[in-house]
This record gives C-alpha cells, structure tokens and sequence, in this order.
C-alpha cells in the first residue's frame, strides 16, 4: 500500500503543477487556450473522481501535505464538473469532521461549489470581478457576518484579503 500511495502523492503534485502552469490559459483571449485548460481540467477531475472512489478524500496523513493540497486545488478547479466538486466537497467535511482536513481549504470549496451552483458563497472567497479597482465578491449570505465567518474557519478579513491582489 505505501507504493500506491507514494505514486498516489506524485501523481497529485504532478496534477497540480500542470494546473499551476496552465492555469494562465483560463484567463486567455484564446479560445485554443481556453479549450486547452478546460481538457486540462476536465481530466483532472475525471481522475479526482477515481481517486476518491478509491480512497475517499485523500488526506495529509494519507498522502502527505503537498499532495493533499494538489487534491484541494484539483477540486477547486472541477467548475464544469459539479458531481466531482459536490464530492470533494462532501468528502472533505467529513475529513474536517475527523480532524483531517483544514477548515479554511473547505470554506474555500464550499464558496466555489455554492457559486458554481449558482447560489450565495458563505465566506466571500469568490471574487466575481473588479469595480473601481477593487475585488468584489460574489453574492454572500450573511455580508455583515462574512468576516466573522472567515475568522471562524481562519481566513483573513475581506479586506486584508483582497489587499493581496490590489495593483498599484
């Protein structure tokens, strides 16, 4: 078993470095660029969905840190595949339930899932764009109780938040 999850753990980290140097073509005025992340993409979460029906979210303890957080930004990016990103999400409360998983990754999923759906975030981790300079989010359930939600599960302030991604 340690084999399969030592190649388990590369495979993951490896999933999450393509994500990583493609992730630029989400964003691209080229459709062929664009078509390229969502196969990317596409093929992570089709493999995600494997992986969790073999092993159930594959924890740090399973699989080290590294590669758990390759699985979280892998379920991140499954947008066009909401049965794998309800999953993930799904598997992964439990694994927060357990102790095994971070709060703070899971808000962030569950904000992207809730979104994907079309429904309010809980934690205004969801950007929808920028308006005189400055990142919105998403609709929000509770925008009075957002930063207090956030401190919860150990996310900065909105604000400290977006200041990371201000340009000058």
């Amino acid at each position: 078993m340690a084999h399969d999850v030592t190649a388990l753990a590369d495979e993951l980290t490896a999933m999450a470095a393509a994500d990583h140097r493609s992730s630029v073509q989400a964003h691209s005025e080229d459709p062929a660029e664009q078509l390229a992340w969502r196969r990317l993409t596409a093929r992570h979460g089709d493999r995600l969905s494997e992986i969790m029906e073999e092993y159930g979210w594959p924890t740090a303890e399973l699989i080290g840190e590294e590669a758990a957080r390759a699985v979280w930004l892998i379920a991140q990016h499954a947008d066009r595949q909401l049965d794998v990103q309800r999953r993930a999400l799904q598997l992964m409360q439990q694994a927060v339930s357990a102790g095994s998983a971070g709060p703070r990754e899971l808000a962030f999923l569950h904000d992207r899932t809730l979104v994907n759906e079309g429904r309010k975030q809980i934690y205004g981790t969801q950007i929808a764009g920028v308006k005189d300079g400055s990142p919105v989010p998403w609709p929000c359930e509770e925008p009075d109780r957002m930063d207090d939600l956030r401190a919860e599960v150990g996310i900065e302030p909105f604000d400290e938040y977006v200041a990371k991604f201000a340009t000058a």
